[in-house]
């Protein structure tokens, strides 16, 4: 074989790199070596057969994990344009053994718990290579000076060319291993020993005529004159735990260095272009580039792709640059097809500089019996990975619909968020369902880490729900497991949350905690309903929990909570009471129990303002209090004999947040005269205090609502009440009376809204 020096040929690559990538199968077809060693865990070799097969696509990943500890991890990632990959499928097209050759997967996971020693100080410095040779070649951009001297290099020239640039890449860096020895990367030493191993091993078996592709950082340290006994040294006493590999899906997001890949790249959509396109790489990119934006139905023409192609090429030349890189690219893209605008240009950075291109992996991979039975059900339901973001609307009145989700919801209680659930923007009710969909390569070790649960996903989440039951410590928890259960369709499970539960409840004597537990049951009562489980021991403990908190309640509300708690006592009353609302088709009586409930601490001068406010409204909103009496409520809380303080808080919890108080005022003005009288007599230095409440309170109302408002109040609040009362007349805009000609009107819109599926849905 040819190579610039005797002993194996070195080929130092840029992992991810097109440019190296060509070089190396150029250097490899003229050099045909008869083995290649590839950096990699040896743990890898059994699957590298893999590669050949059809159905493996980059980018893919090797995957290694230790056995016992599923969640302890880690990748090798390849692109169609890393040397590495290219290397590996040249030896199989060749017919010659191919290997890896780093550190084993069992030693690096073994000390992924132990400090690391590339960081053991504040002042340790990680050298970047790239950086300090593009820095001597005068480039302020290490990118900028890779592409000027590789990826600018064409197809990487014949062979003899390729071999000559690896072998000034390799003595550039053996300069800097001279000047920096090991740059900061300390584990580098021992990962070198074991390198120098390994090709101790193939000299054995192939002599010299081998090749080596590691990163260019390691080709002087595989040169360097050393002894088996001090690489052993290095290598002795190194931990080490049972490993398992397999291939993964991988993406191109994933390779970029801004997701925290420590050998990623910048631009991995630009460079896997670079190494599809072999000729006219800029035209084609650009001509991609309008592609793209005229499905954002920007106006783009030929005319446009021709001027850009032009702007490029001379900003490259006026840069002394060989060819046009990302950076002059980019900006004639800016100038010529974005009209100077950042916006559509984020947005190519984001699809074709980066992108969201998916690996697949054949199905003989070996995988855990987990992650089989996952890519079944996801084959079944026709439920794709994809590694771009994207909206699924489920109605669950239909069984592919309702698979899915329970589906989703069962991968989500294991842990594994392949689907988080969204607010659906076509409906709100519990027939619909909306999920953001997107898939990351760790998923794969969530789910490999998932399988000490069972074997298939109905099994595992079951196991897992049983014993997050067992292990729960507070209430909450466990209703809201329950309402994972029944959302995930569990009904194995449910038996051993609902005696969690209720051996919670019997216990907790916590008012707010009871009161927050229940709208969680009470909704997981409504779901158990829309997907056809039974849920009716559910619904024993949900009554239960809501007559100890119409019992526990009223005292709780007493006097001397600070303004946190009070406001926090608040929410929780809104939530039960909404709560009580979906038990109540169940116990007729319960409606009327937590009715009193209100009217206790509506009526109640030791219960905060805040609270008192709230019950008022709830009760007026359901019909059970006259307009008169809470004239009478809000008069007393707006007394001259309550604190400013306690009255604001009277007025947040009537009239506050978005439960429609400011349309309330709008219409009835002797409720806002009175606040209006109150707040014109507050003192000066107690309005202060209580202005920040009142602008929370006001603040939230629609703008319409507040412009009503003010015209009210600048005629006269109480005196335009007064003059409605005389005259039987009512404020502009609106009648004394309900005006049953223009309310029949909509009664047949209505109708039509709630004969549609959705319309169903919500009512």
């Amino acid at each position: 074989m040819s190579a610039a020096r005797p002993g194996p040929l070195l080929l130092g690559v840029r992992h991810h790199g097109p440019g190296s990538a060509r070089a190396v199968r150029a250097a490899l077809d003229e050099a045909r070596p008869a083995a290649v060693l590839i950096e990699g865990p040896p743990e890898g070799d059994a699957l590298l057969e893999l590669a050949a097969d059809p159905g493996m696509r980059p980018p893919v990943a090797l995957l290694a994990h230790a056995a016992d500890d599923p969640g302890r991890a880690a990748f090798w990632p390849l692109a169609d344009f890393s040397p590495e990959w290219v290397a590996i499928r040249w030896a199989q097209e060749a017919g010659v053994p191919v290997r890896f050759m780093d550190l084993p997967a069992a030693h690096a996971l073994a000390a992924a718990g132990e400090p690391d020693a590339d960081h053991a100080g504040p002042d340790a410095v990680r050298l970047d290579p790239l950086a300090v040779l593009a820095e001597t070649a005068g480039y302020d951009d290490p990118e900028r000076w890779w592409e000027d001297v590789v990826e600018h290099r064409g197809t990487g020239g014949a062979g003899e060319e390729a071999l000559g640039a690896f072998e000034a890449l390799g003595e550039a860096m053996g300069a800097l291993r001279e000047t920096y020895g090991d740059g900061g990367h300390h584990r580098d030493l021992v990962r070198e020993a074991y390198m120098r191993q390994r090709m101790r091993a193939a000299r054995r078996e192939f002599g010299d005529g081998y090749a080596v592709v590691c990163g260019a950082w390691h080709v002087p340290a595989l040169r360097a004159k050393t002894t088996v006994a001090a690489d052993k040294a290095l290598l002795t006493g190194l931990a080490k735990v049972k490993v398992e590999t397999t291939w993964v899906p991988w993406t191109h997001r994933r390779l970029a260095r801004a997701g925290g890949y420590g050998a990623g790249i910048t631009s991995p959509g630009w460079y896997a272009h670079l190494f599809s396109a072999r000729d006219r790489p800029v035209e084609r990119w650009l001509t991609k580039v309008a592609g793209l934006l005229r499905e954002e139905d920007r106006q783009v023409s030929s005319a446009h792709v021709i001027e850009a192609v032009r702007l490029a090429e001379t900003l490259a030349a006026v840069r002394g640059r060989p060819l046009p890189g990302l950076t002059e690219t980019l900006e004639s893209v800016r100038a010529v097809m974005c009209d100077g605008s950042d916006i559509p240009l984020a947005l190519i950075e984001d699809r074709l500089v980066v992108g969201d291109v998916l690996g697949e992996v054949p199905d003989g991979a070996p995988v855990v019996p987990l992650q089989r039975d996952l890519t079944r059900q996801q084959r079944s339901l026709r439920l794709k990975a994809e590694a771009q973001e994207r909206e699924l609307e489920l109605d669950l009145r239909k069984d592919t619909d309702a698979a899915k989700s329970l589906l989703l919801h069962r991968l989500r209680l294991l842990g594994i968020g392949w689907g988080t659930p969204t607010a659906s923007r076509s409906s709100t009710g519990t027939f619909r369902e909306t999920w953001r969909l997107r898939w990351e390569p760790e998923l794969s070790v969530r789910v490999a880490e998932a399988g000490i649960w069972g074997t298939t996903v109905l099994a595992a989440a079951t196991a897992r729900a049983e014993a997050d039951a067992a292990a729960a410590e507070e209430l909450g928890e466990v209703t809201a497991l329950a309402e994972r259960c029944l959302l995930a369709g569990l009904s194995e499970a449910l038996p051993a949350v609902l005696r969690a539960l209720a051996d919670r409840a019997a216990l907790d004597t916590d008012v707010a905690r009871l009161a927050k537990a229940l709208p969680a049951l009470a909704r997981s009562l409504r779901y158990g309903d829309v997907r056809g489980t039974d849920a009716t021991a559910l619904g024993a403990v949900a009554a239960g929990l809501a007559e100890r908190i119409c019992v526990a309640l009223p005292p709780a509300c007493a006097a001397g909570l600070d303004a946190d708690a009070a406001a926090e006592l608040r929410g929780h009353v809104d939530g039960v009471h909404g709560a009580v609302g979906l038990l109540a088709d169940a116990d007729d009586g319960l409606r009327e129990r937590w009715s009193a409930v209100l009217r206790t601490l509506a009526g109640r001068d030791t219960v905060p303002g805040v609270i008192r406010g709230r019950a008022a409204r709830l009760l007026l909103d359901d019909g059970r209090l006259e307009a008169g009496e809470t004239a009478r409520l809000m008069g007393l809380a707006l007394s001259p004999a309550a604190s400013p303080a306690d009255a604001a808080g009277w007025i947040e919890g009537f009239a506050g947040g978005s439960s429609g108080g400011g349309t309330l005022l709008v219409h009835d003005d002797r409720l806002l005269g009175l606040i209006d009288t109150w707040l014109v007599g507050v003192p000066e230095r107690a309005f202060t205090d209580v202005l920040p409440l009142l602008r929370r309170t006001f603040g939230a109302y629609e703008p319409g609502v507040k412009r009503t408002l003010g015209e009210l109040v600048r005629r006269g609040p109480a005196a335009s009440a007064e003059a409605a009362r005389a005259t039987g007349s009512a404020p502009e805009g609106f009648a004394p009376d309900l005006d049953p000609e223009r309310a029949d009107a909509v009664t047949e819109l209505v109708r039509m809204l709630l004969a549609s599926p959705d319309g169903v849905a919500a009512a």
